[in-house]
């Protein structure tokens, strides 16, 4: 459902909302902080900032930073600017709910849940609690590992290297 792109844009936007998200970084040093491409996430930045979600600024200190709070980013609206509109499957036709085939009923009660649990968690809920870099009892590890800002002087060596674009 969330896919790698989603995914990599919910860990972006958390490493941006940590300092508030004020202050512009470039999308090289996110993904160097979140072990991603740069490439891959110059990418998807830009859908973010086309979708109004982070707002791009030029120059020499330039990057991107969140255009809108933490509380007014919703998981649907990260969902939608990386992979379209979420829709359901249903059956042809405009019959009456009542006269709908069980599985145009189910089609449609699924792709309701799906919005509304999207559309209601934020970016800020999600900030609430950033798992920790360690695995799950079964050994699983959490998709928002690595998203914890360190300053720069805790940084890896390979993400303080200057003169890089």
């Amino acid at each position: 459902m969330l896919g790698r792109t989603s995914i990599s844009a919910i860990r972006a936007l958390l490493y941006l909302a940590q300092d508030g998200g004020t202050q512009p970084v470039s999308p090289r040093r996110i993904a160097e902080a979140l072990g991603e491409s740069p490439t891959y996430l110059a990418k998807i930045t830009r859908q973010l900032v086309k979708a109004a979600i982070l707002r791009a600024d030029r120059g020499s200190k330039g990057g991107v930073r969140l255009a809108r709070t933490p509380e007014e980013i919703t998981l649907l609206q990260v969902l939608e600017a990386c992979q379209g509109a979420v829709v359901g499957d249903f059956c042809r036709g405009s019959l009456p709910r009542r006269e709908q085939c069980a599985f145009h009923r189910a089609a449609v009660e699924l792709h309701e849940a799906i919005v509304g649990v999207l559309g209601r968690w934020t970016l800020r809920d999600l900030m609430a609690r950033i798992e920790s870099p360690a695995s799950d009892p079964a050994g699983v590890a959490c998709l928002m590992r690595g998203v914890e800002r360190r300053p720069a002087s805790a940084a890896p060596a390979s993400s303080r290297r200057s003169n890089r674009p």
